[in-house]
């Protein structure tokens, strides 16, 4: 009768041609193929188990190097000796209070595959704006917050995380949304959550800066230049880390409506960049607290 063996490996890229990274899969052919496999990603190496049905097999300790937060990668299936595993896609959610066409840059974004991920929920601040009739027509569940006078049905602080938590929901994308998050929530999901704003923070951003009062503001004050910024979230308005912006000129007669159209296509090809990246486990830290992403195609290229 055949025992049954189960073995851990760590196993090195560079010393091992036929394993390999690619994007969110990670490819490893070996032989004779295990009956079963299963990949975790720490931060920096990616080890293995796998199961064999075959007695007396011994896999030697090995381990694959790569750049990536804590993961569970999945298999998704064997070809001959070769074991395709992807890394699972993640589940995020995203805050709203107006028409959310961020929103929907970002979920047309996972439908098409730019994004690794899937938005589970929606979370307005009002019930009839824009972006929550989306969600319901589209089939994505929407949840009130906060909890007011005008929206009775709303969730408290403590609700809203318990309620994230039960969905699995990996990371909260802000699109738009006007009202401050509450510390709760910002505990609850650390280095998590993120929000785009339509100028070039540090400036033009704070409490009553949103919409056309930032382009308003912008074009006033002379600056020859604005852009969509994609910050962490603190407990105050505009003031986390800054991980990504584009840069858009203002034209000599802009209206305020003009700067905001240009500023909007900034920040709808700029979110989806931002949260592939989140998916893919591609934002890195520097020493000094700043957060960073790195490339696609060449993980040694950041910005």
């Amino acid at each position: 009768m055949e025992a049954q063996n189960v073995c851990t490996g760590l196993c090195l890229e560079s010393a091992i041609p036929s394993i390999k990274i690619v994007k969110n899969s990670i490819f490893a052919r070996l032989s004779p193929p295990p009956s079963s496999c299963v990949f975790l990603r720490s931060q920096k190496w990616v080890f293995y188990r796998a199961s064999y049905s075959i007695s007396n097999r011994v896999w030697p300790r090995k381990r694959i190097e790569c750049r990536s937060m804590a993961e569970q990668v999945e298999v998704v299936g064997f070809d001959g000796e070769e074991i395709r595993a992807e890394v699972r896609r993640k589940k995020l959610a995203i805050f709203v209070s107006g028409g959310g066409s961020n929103f929907r840059s970002i979920h047309e974004a996972t439908i098409q595959g730019s994004i690794h991920g899937d938005v589970v929920v929606l979370v307005a601040s009002k019930s009839g704006c824009g972006g929550a009739e989306y969600a319901k027509n589209t089939g994505i569940q929407v949840i009130l917050f906060p909890k007011t006078k005008d929206e009775p049905d709303g969730l408290s602080p403590s609700g809203l995380v318990d309620t994230l938590r039960r969905l699995k929901v990996d990371f909260i994308l802000l699109a738009g949304y006007l009202k401050l998050i509450p510390v709760e929530l910002i505990r609850a999901y650390p280095r998590s959550i993120v929000n785009i704003h339509p100028s070039l923070l540090p400036s033009f951003g704070g409490k009553g800066y949103y919409g056309r009062k930032v382009h308003k503001a912008v074009i006033a004050s002379g600056a020859r230049y604005s852009g969509p910024t994609i910050h962490f979230v603190d407990e105050h308005y505009d003031t986390g880390r800054i991980l990504a912006q584009r840069v858009v000129p203002v034209l000599a007669n802009d209206s305020v409506d003009d700067l905001a159209a240009r500023v909007l296509q900034e920040e709808h090809r700029l979110y989806v960049v931002v949260a592939a990246a989140l998916c893919e486990e591609r934002i890195i830290w520097r020493e000094d607290g700043v957060p960073l992403i790195r490339g696609r195609e060449n993980p040694d290229e950041l910005f």
